[in-house]
């Protein structure tokens, strides 16, 4: 038996990136899998690369997480299709990243819409399932750059929120069952990092090469590394554990 046989696992942003390997890495442990992502035939083309175990589903599903109104009737049609919610990962995410003197105002709410109210929305339409049914796993993405990056006010602000809204999650939900967790990735290779690789006019190998040296582990991260701490916080191994942030960043802070 797989560690999730018989959950429903929600994972929003989860098209691509860091969001597709814990979607890939949770059906290959039984889970049935919702794709959450904004552009709905994204989602939708990668539920369908998902490798099921037998009476598992994937399904893709467009949902603008900004919009609560769209984050509950995402999380209704999962209840819906899938027949229950066991655990959300909140994933989706943005960047506008600029000095402080040149970030205007929509960078701004942009980045905290998505990461803090998107994580809001979603959390409170699974939280009244999980209360119900005295179960629940949610993991929510932060990032290092919680702990302060050059040309990053929005995200890290965002980021570091993340991290006290998990906090008062596990204070909250934990009578009913429920946890509350993040991950705080390093440098992963997606596409975002390849993005900002080409913003910084080099191209993505030589980016990951200078992180690499820079990491006591001298690698930087694949969306597998994240997909197995994913996997172990939304277990039932981790039931003792909540409101907790796990650094997945292959020792870059600790210096």
């Amino acid at each position: 038996m797989g560690r999730f046989d018989r959950r429903v696992a929600v994972i929003t942003g989860a098209a691509r990136g860091i969001g597709f390997g814990i979607a890939r890495r949770f059906s290959s442990e039984g889970a049935s899998v919702a794709i959450l992502d904004l552009d709905e035939s994204a989602a939708q083309e990668a539920a369908g690369r998902l490798e099921l175990t037998d009476g598992a589903r994937a399904i893709g599903v467009g949902c603008d997480v900004v919009d609560s109104a769209a984050a509950e009737a995402a999380v209704q049609r999962v209840v819906d299709e899938l027949g229950g919610i066991h655990i959300l990962v909140n994933n989706a995410g943005v960047t506008r990243d600029n000095l402080l003197f040149k970030m205007t105002e929509e960078d701004w709410d942009m980045v905290m819409g998505v990461h803090l109210k998107g994580v809001f929305n979603m959390t409170k339409s699974a939280q009244s399932r999980f209360v119900e049914q005295k179960y629940g796993k949610i993991l929510n993405l932060s990032s290092v750059s919680a702990l302060g990056n050059r040309g990053q006010a929005n995200y890290s602000a965002a980021k570091m929120g993340i991290q006290g809204l998990t906090r008062t999650l596990g204070i909250e939900l934990g009578p009913y069952g429920i946890t509350a967790n993040a991950i705080a990735p390093g440098f992963i290779v997606t596409e975002m990092t390849d993005a900002t690789a080409r913003r910084l006019k080099m191209e993505p190998e030589e980016l990951q090469r200078l992180n690499a040296e820079a990491t006591p582990v001298r690698r930087v991260g694949q969306p597998e590394d994240i997909a197995a701490a994913a996997a172990f916080l939304c277990s039932d191994d981790a039931s003792f554990i909540t409101g907790q942030t796990l650094y997945v960043d292959g020792g870059r802070k600790l210096g």
